[in-house]
């Protein structure tokens, strides 16, 4: 969140498509899981998907790697003689792991990795803290089950992304190949299962490859720039059994296209909606900006801190949902919300954060006015349905679908109240017009949720110097074995 955000580059394995609202145009790395791209008012740019492999891998090309999960001779000829690298990945934690190279921390034991993400986030923010005269603190690293510094071993976490692509290449005699890109290469690594994600999911993408081959649906050559398949997203439910296929094609008018809808929805019993996403644009993004769903519903639901929401094909949905409830706790304790404020959640995409703590101050007997912000017309769309999901009324949240700069600099003029502001760009950040127009308003707080540190360091300074103080930073770590770490940010005005 933003939401369609940013850690998690890399392999197609997944992290920020498209999702919290923005421009729902992903790139190869994040593909699979976690942010997307986004575009907004406050700046663009995309959200990692968690792994530090993705500038290698920010082109598509042909691919040479072996046969997806069908059996081909081809394919069974280049696996009959592996490499002494394939037969030293055959003895760690993931067999592909270093061919692939999106989880590049898997083999590091994850005490270890979280001691690394939070000496890197003090090394990051310390200097700023200290240039500001801050009395900030920069708490544990918060990851999955564990701490940075806890002093007992942390297993290491599995099966917790649930959002998965893959890319879709042409082999020999029509064969379609799936898997993941090897590292600084385009070749295709099959993958007939995943440690990291969701059970089933690695399986769901390759019976793609294979249904479009039985339906003598070509994949897609990128460097020849012929053939329809290009790719496959997935996403499943965390706390619902639900899941969302879409397959991005390279033109509209597909061959067998409804064929291939119905094969693909027997797959697995999870699979509510079967999508098409159409993108015949030269470059590595993902999503086009053109969807139709093929079969089954419109939207996939699934349930985040007892809120429910409805997700489109292209809408922003964090990758990892048990790291999610840790960071919108954390934006919400920061918050502090007290009985009729007023919430502004920019870049609010289809609306979690903004919700999740509308519906938490309700519980508390603390009822908030919400209002949000997205440019992208799908994801307000997304927010408004999920308010009605979520029991909000217009007079309790209304979202719009307009430019989140102009929005507040309009605000500001005509002197509109607003208490909390609560923010999370793409991996661009924020830009100085947006912040300069936030502080403005005069919110007492302001909670700044960033997919890249880097980024947020330089919006901090530009807050600091706009009177507002850095009191709690907060980095969580969304994306496990690999280097990225999300931040939550607590600014009070001083």
């Amino acid at each position: 969140m933003a939401q369609q955000s940013s850690h998690r580059p890399r392999s197609t394995r997944g992290g920020k498509p498209a999702r919290r609202g923005k421009d729902h145009r992903e790139t190869p790395a994040s593909a699979g899981g976690g942010r997307r791209a986004k575009s907004s008012s406050a700046g663009s740019g995309q959200r990692s998907t968690g792994s530090p492999a993705s500038s290698a891998r920010q082109a598509v090309g042909r691919s040479d790697g072996a046969a997806s999960g069908a059996a081909h001779p081809a394919g069974a000829a280049s696996n009959a003689a592996p490499s002494r690298r394939k037969l030293k990945d055959s003895a760690g934690p993931c067999p592909i792991m270093r061919a692939c190279g999106g989880c590049a921390w898997l083999g590091i034991p994850y005490r270890k990795q979280l001691v690394r993400k939070q000496e890197a986030m003090e090394n990051l923010f310390r200097p700023l803290i200290e240039r500001m005269g801050w009395d900030a603190v920069i708490e544990a690293t918060c990851g999955m089950g564990s701490k940075a510094g806890d002093p007992s071993k942390a297993p290491a976490p599995r099966a917790f992304r649930y959002k998965a692509a893959t890319p879709l290449a042409p082999g020999p005699a029509g064969a379609v190949r799936s898997g993941f890109f090897a590292r600084g290469t385009h070749t295709i690594v099959p993958a007939p299962s995943c440690t990291v994600e969701a059970p089933g999911a690695r399986h769901i993408l390759n019976e793609v490859a294979r249904a479009a081959e039985r339906l003598g649906i070509p994949a897609y050559d990128e460097d020849a720039r012929q053939g329809v398949l290009r790719y496959a997203v997935l996403r499943m439910g965390w706390r619902t059994d639900e899941a969302m296929l879409t397959i991005v094609t390279a033109c509209r008018e597909v061959p067998h296209i409804e064929d291939l809808a119905r094969e693909l929805s027997s797959i697995d019993p999870r699979i509510v909606c079967v999508a098409q996403n159409i993108n015949g644009r030269e470059g590595n993004a993902i999503l086009g900006r053109e969807t139709r769903v093929l079969w089954g519903a419109p939207h996939m639901k699934d349930e985040l801190l007892d809120c429910t929401f409805a997700i489109s094909p292209t809408a922003f949905y964090q990758t990892n949902p048990q790291q999610t409830e840790v960071l919108y706790r954390l934006a919400i304790e920061g918050m502090a919300l007290e009985a009729g404020d007023v919430l502004l959640d920019a870049y609010c995409g289809s609306g979690t954060i903004g919700l999740c703590a509308a519906r938490d101050a309700a519980r508390a007997g603390k009822a908030i006015k919400l209002i949000g912000v997205e440019k992208n017309p799908a994801g307000i769309a997304d927010a408004r349905l999920n308010a009605e999901l979520n029991g909000l009324g217009p007079d309790e949240a209304s979202f719009m679908a307009t430019d989140a700069t102009e929005f507040l600099r309009d605000a500001a003029r005509s002197g509109t109240h607003v208490d909390v502001v609560a923010l999370d760009p793409p991996r661009a950040g924020s830009t100085p017009a947006f912040l300069t127009a936030a502080a403005e308003l005069g919110p007492r707080r302001i909670v700044y949720i960033s997919c890249n540190p880097t980024t947020q360091v330089r919006d901090l300074e530009i807050l600091g110097h706009q009177g507002y103080r850095l009191c709690r930073l907060t980095p969580v770590d969304m994306f496990p074995h690999t280097e990225h770490t999300e931040t939550v940010a607590v600014l009070e005005r001083s």
